[in-house]
């Protein structure tokens, strides 16, 4: 069951990532794996910034969705470079 809830909190995360980033999401394998690996700088973020948002899932969602835009502006820098 984690995995299904780690999967469902990656697409949720990708998907709202790629909305505030470029304006629209990357198809559910692209959401999800965008998702999948904000979730991951997420959480090294997650210890540095002292907030906590409603639940437990919610504040995963957030944090994954934080972790998701980083990445993806990291990405345009380089797509840039």
């Amino acid at each position: 069951m984690h995995l299904l809830t780690f999967l469902i909190v990656g697409v949720i995360a990708g998907w709202l990532a790629g909305l505030l980033v470029s304006g629209g999401g990357f198809g559910l394998i692209g959401d999800l794996i965008v998702g999948v690996v904000g979730s991951f700088i997420g959480g090294f973020v997650q210890p540095h910034i002292p907030i906590h948002i409603g639940s437990a899932i919610v504040n995963e969602i957030v944090f994954a969705v934080i972790g998701a835009v980083i990445l993806l502006l990291a990405l345009r820098l380089l797509k840039r470079a």
